[in-house]
């Protein structure tokens, strides 16, 4: 289970356990934030693409498909 903070998510960079279509490395591009500090929205970008998705950031907490950082 990774670790994450959700005010650090920002610009964070992740590596997917099983790439799709060449899509191995990704950034979170944007986040936005209600007034209790909860996620309301995360959007990821492939690298390789720029293809862009939202995403729930609770997702990323799963490491049998996201590593923290680019392996």
């Amino acid at each position: 289970m990774n670790k994450i903070n959700p005010k650090k998510l920002l610009s964070s960079k992740w590596t997917a356990v099983n790439p799709v279509n060449k899509e191995k490395h990704f950034l979170i591009t944007e986040l936005e934030f209600d007034q209790e500090d909860n996620v309301i929205y995360c959007l990821i970008e492939a690298v390789y693409s720029k293809r862009v998705a939202m995403i729930e950031w609770q997702a990323l907490k799963d490491n049998k498909n996201w590593l923290q950082g680019w392996l």
